[in-house]
């Protein structure tokens, strides 16, 4: 084991990344935050982020640029679950002494588990489920807001202007949620056409929130919208039970909205997870240097 070797963890989700740096012996230096961090959608943005919030990590541990070179980075990105992706990321020129790339989701997973087997389902900007069992890594879901990543933060902004020009076509009833959305592109379906032809799984996730608070007001669409989400949420737990994995953990942005809408039979099997992605990259990097067993 390097005793000298800082290790970094960073969980890059679609909206933002966060980066812990810590000491071998596994005490905190420094937290920092950058943009987003989904190398589907900019490998060079995605690291300008990591760089940008391993900056404050280091300014708050009182440490240089240049010590960098000591650092055993574990890198749990968004978009690595994909083979060319995670390629690229790995063959990324970087500043550290070693570089483990892995995805958002196996790292939710390792941290919601502390190292053991079960399964975790990631509702943030975009959704996905994932399982380590006995030593398989098994993957429901999340293949990209255009096709896949149903019941996620992007998938309810989608859903929400598609129901907004249902309204405006006279299909279905305004409520407050669908007149409030039509109001930020003044009252104007081409106009927000021509937004949503140019929108990001972040741009559609921004809209989220708005979804949620319209829900506690028990607005018909919003509720309508968070019904269905859970409904895809609950078919990922599913078939992750299926597959073995009897222990979930929900994590996410919108997991806490999510999971009081998920059916009896899916939230037994639910537990209060023992860390979050920082914690399984954290851990990971600690396995790199040999502080932890694999």
């Amino acid at each position: 084991m390097d005793r000298n070797a800082l290790l970094l963890g960073v969980d890059g989700g679609g909206t933002q990344c966060r980066a812990r740096l810590a000491a071998a012996s596994g005490t905190k230096l420094g937290e920092g935050t950058g943009g987003p961090a989904n190398i589907r959608f900019g490998l060079e943005q995605s690291f300008s982020a990591v760089l940008d919030a391993t900056s404050q990590c280091l300014q708050q541990a009182g440490l240089a640029q240049r010590d960098l070179s000591r650092v055993v980075a574990c890198l749990a990105m968004a978009g690595a679950s994909e083979p060319a992706e995670l390629a690229a990321a790995q063959s990324h020129s970087h500043p550290f002494a070693r570089l483990l790339v892995i995805s958002d989701a196996q790292a939710a997973c390792i941290g919601a588990h502390g190292g053991g087997d079960g399964g975790v389902i990631i509702v943030g900007t975009g959704s996905i489920g994932w399982a380590e069992l006995n030593g398989r890594q098994l993957r429901v879901g999340g293949w990209g807001s255009v096709v896949s990543d149903e019941g996620s933060g992007a998938w309810l902004g989608r859903e929400a202007l598609r129901l907004t020009l249902w309204a405006n076509d006279g299909r279905i009833p305004w409520t407050d949620l669908l007149t409030s959305l039509f109001a930020q592109f003044q009252s104007d379906p081409h106009r927000l056409v021509r937004w949503a032809a140019q929108a990001t799984p972040r741009d559609f996730g921004s809209l989220a929130p708005h979804i949620v608070e319209h829900a506690a007001r028990d607005d018909a669409a919003a509720i309508e919208l968070i019904r269905l989400a859970a409904i895809h949420i609950d078919a990922l737990a599913a078939r992750l039970v299926a597959l073995g994995a009897d222990r979930l953990a929900l994590a996410g942005g919108l997991a806490p909205y999510i999971e009081p809408w998920l059916r009896d039979e899916m939230r037994q099997h639910l537990i209060t997870p023992a860390g979050d992605a920082l914690d399984g990259a954290l851990r990971l990097a600690r396995v790199a240097i040999g502080v932890l067993a694999a």
